[in-house]
């Protein structure tokens, strides 16, 4: 995890090379919407091209185009955010 600053803002996150052949499609992209739901902080993915979204957002994750050997970075900021990085680190690397 790496802490960011960002204006006077701190959060965390991690870079994570997408390794599924097929990128970030409908279905791993609904899995990481449940799975970023579940958390308080604000949780965010940029691509490549500095494009971001919410991670919560369905459409808007399956809208940055990731593909297979793309670098995305995942932020987090709020209350959970240590948790929420950790936990989505780990399906990350399991699932992506």
């Amino acid at each position: 995890m790496h802490p960011v600053a960002i204006g006077e803002k701190n959060m965390v996150s991690f870079e994570y090379t997408i390794t599924n052949p097929s990128g970030i499609h409908a279905r791993p992209a609904g899995d990481i919407s449940r799975a970023a739901q579940s958390y308080d902080s604000m949780i965010t993915m940029t691509n490549e091209k500095g494009d971001s979204c919410p991670l919560d957002h369905l459409l808007s994750l399956m809208l940055l185009g990731v593909k297979c050997g793309e670098k995305v970075i995942v932020s987090a900021e709020g209350s959970d955010e240590e948790k929420a990085i950790e936990e989505l680190r780990r399906f990350f690397e399991e699932k992506l």
